[in-house]
């Protein structure tokens, strides 16, 4: 006969056996129809081949131009795009971060409502924001500002919001106990603990808005993505092969600075 800590190991196996055995089963399915209606194009490795040969010789001559449009230019643009989108939703977020941390009421519901905001500002994906904000404000990069900004509000907000409600409150009780008021409490108790993690997590958006501003080019939203839509319609391998370069570059560059920073604030 088996005690009940056996019967407890048995059901546990029993259960994570029949759970991979679900997962498992839909892998074969998706796979199964997704091979099913896989084409290959004939001229996907031609395509492929050339980029690569591109990327091997670059047109060098297109890396700085006078009259502006090189992809010096391209890249700055792109890097500004992600550092007013990023470090201005930094700032906006903060009211909805401490607005969806639950120990910053007493009520649930206060709490719930500044998740649901932040889950529906960051629901679309930035090229999405992009495109309706041409709409709205024309081509160029404010358009790609405002969609980056306004869809970091959502991830930069929700990020804030798991920090304070991990931070110690025993620095708040005790202000507290001396008499301190509510604005004191959280100048000199909450905001010094999650100030870091706040850096910490706007360094990391801004290591994945740099990715994402290269991308909204293409839809007309300012950066290196439209010189690279460009090249790729004409059929340019070599402009295309010294633009990915320089994304390889310059991406590459801001995540050893952005990672050597994170590391000393947390």
């Amino acid at each position: 006969m088996m005690n009940t800590t056996q019967k407890k190991l048995l059901f546990r196996r029993l259960r994570n056996w029949t759970i991979a055995l679900i997962v498992l089963i839909i892998y074969i399915w998706a796979f199964t129809g997704f091979f099913q209606n896989f084409e290959l194009k004939a001229s996907a490795w031609t395509s492929a081949k050339a980029i690569f040969t591109g990327m091997a010789h670059p047109d060098w001559s297109y890396i700085s131009d006078p009259d502006g449009e090189d992809l010096l230019h391209a890249l700055l643009e792109t890097f500004n795009i992600a550092v007013l989108g990023t470090f201005i939703s930094a700032l906006l977020c903060v009211p909805f971060a401490f607005w969806a941390a639950r120990n910053m009421s007493r009520f649930r519901v206060v709490s719930s409502t500044g998740k649901v905001i932040l889950s529906a500002i960051r629901v679309f994906p930035e090229l999405i924001m992009a495109l309706l904000f041409i709409k709205a404000v024309g081509l160029g990069p404010f358009a790609g500002v405002l969609a980056l900004g306004f869809h970091s509000i959502g991830m930069l907000g929700k990020l804030f919001g798991e920090s304070i409600e991990d931070m110690d409150f025993s620095a708040a009780e005790a202000l507290r106990a001396c008499g301190a008021n509510k604005f004191q409490t959280l100048w000199f108790a909450v905001v010094p603990q999650v100030l870091p993690q706040f850096f910490s997590y706007t360094l990391y958006r801004f290591e994945i808005s740099v990715r994402s501003a290269s991308i909204l080019g293409m839809v007309g939203a300012g950066g290196i993505g439209a010189p690279l839509i460009f090249a790729l319609n004409a059929h340019k391998w070599d402009r295309v092969g010294i633009i990915l370069l320089g994304i390889i570059v310059m991406v590459s560059i801001i995540d050893l600075i952005s990672g050597s920073i994170r590391k000393r604030l947390v």
